[in-house]
């Protein structure tokens, strides 16, 4: 009962001392990646009722992932140059309204057109959201403020598909482009009534003088930190054969059924809000943070591994899945920190930007890569080209983490 006890008032622990705008921006994030369900179900939409074939459809969503990288870096400019508060507002507002034109057109350029534009503007908000993040929590408190926000996206993306799911079944898709617009302009009535529009409010970050903008604080011209996002590109290129590869590996090889696919792809989620707070809390006080991005790194070949000599078993799809999210919680969160303590505040847009777009990067190439491997060589190739791949990244991130040391 003690311990039970005592990783209870851990978990309380965690929550603490966060400002209240952190929550009112985790909140906005668990109503905005609620909707965003609509996302997983648009690849459907088209083959069944714009009547595309698989290609067709995978091409229309391609342009989804080159808006976001264009979005990402125009919010990162935006940001450095705007309040982070009005880039928010309205890359919600935005995105929100153009995916109802989704339900206007069958035609593929239309399309195509659409699903830029809307990742465009969608992502715009994720600089200035890690911007604000940066603004209202301290040093202290920013690697428990970035878990928060991610425990409420982990909460929304478990909901979203379920809700998805039964409404598109149920009522159709017309219904579901309209609550996800609905949730979006939700989400943006939240920040817009309940957080300060103004960067000065926050009393952290208050009395920070304002700094100049040169080429030499430019994120392009910062070696390590180009060096820091390539690595990050390779990483989440290995992390997102979670969603890219495996489900197909599970279905094909193992032949599990839609819905023990979609149950241990719901167990990542439930796991990384039960365990992220209270581990983050727990190891904020440690500064040596590329230690645990090597860990991290490090989980996802012997997670792979399981599978390689699981001879399909549920079991070790389990322990995959289990060993898969500790590699999202020792990782993702001190990446995060890293590429927001390390700009000072002229450039915290600049610096998230190329850190969204780093992610952007390897969602495009994640998907092609994995299953591209899978079919020319077969699964097991291609968790060995990950495995090899995973071990260069660790290898990479450890030397980053000396040559910062050694820096400082």
């Amino acid at each position: 009962m003690k311990t039970l006890a005592s990783i209870g008032g851990l978990y309380i622990q965690s929550f603490a001392n966060l400002q209240r705008n952190v929550w009112i921006l985790a909140l906005s994030m668990f109503i905005n990646r609620s909707g965003s369900m609509v996302l997983l179900f648009t690849s459907l939409y088209l083959t069944k009722e714009a009547n595309y074939s698989l290609a067709q459809a995978g091409f229309v969503m391609s342009f989804y992932g080159v808006g976001s990288i264009l979005g990402s870096f125009s919010g990162g400019w935006l940001t450095d140059r705007f309040n982070h508060h009005r880039i928010m507002f309205w890359s919600l507002v935005s995105s929100g309204l153009i995916l109802l034109l989704l339900l206007s057109t069958t035609n593929q350029a239309l399309l195509c057109l659409i699903m830029f534009c809307y990742a465009f503007t969608a992502d715009m908000f994720r600089p200035a959201n890690s911007a604000a993040i940066s603004s209202y929590s301290s040093p202290e408190t920013r690697t428990r403020s970035i878990s928060l926000v991610r425990l409420a996206v982990n909460l929304g993306f478990s909901v979203g598909p379920a809700i998805g799911g039964f409404i598109a079944y149920n009522l159709g898709y017309f219904s579901l482009f309209i609550i996800d617009a609905v949730t979006s302009v939700g989400a943006a009535l939240l920040l817009h009534f309940y957080l300060p529009k103004n960067y000065e409010t926050n009393p952290v970050h208050a009395q920070q003088p304002k700094a100049v903008l040169s080429k030499e604080n430019s994120a392009y011209s910062d070696k390590i930190y180009l060096f820091f996002v390539f690595l990050v590109a390779l990483y989440g290129a290995s992390f997102f054969q979670l969603f890219a590869s495996i489900p197909q590996y599970f279905a094909q090889d193992c032949h599990y059924s839609e819905d023990t696919i979609g149950l241990l792809l719901a167990l990542n989620g439930f796991l990384v809000v039960v365990i992220e707070m209270p581990l983050m809390s727990y190891l904020q006080h440690h500064t040596n943070t590329f230690r645990f991005i090597v860990w991290g790194v490090l989980f996802i070949p012997l997670s792979f591994l399981f599978l390689v000599f699981g001879q399909h078993l549920i079991v070790m799809a389990i322990i995959y899945t289990l060993f898969i999210t500790f590699s999202e919680i020792f990782a993702m969160p001190f990446m995060m920190n890293f590429s927001l303590s390390r700009p000072i505040k002229a450039r915290q847009g600049q610096y998230s930007a190329l850190y969204s777009i780093g992610y952007g990067v390897s969602n495009i190439i994640a998907p092609s890569l994995g299953l591209g491997l899978a079919t020319a060589y077969g699964f097991n190739a291609m968790f060995g080209f990950f495995i090899g791949l995973c071990a260069f990244v660790a290898l990479g991130f450890w030397w980053l983490g000396k040559k910062i040391q050694s820096t400082h």
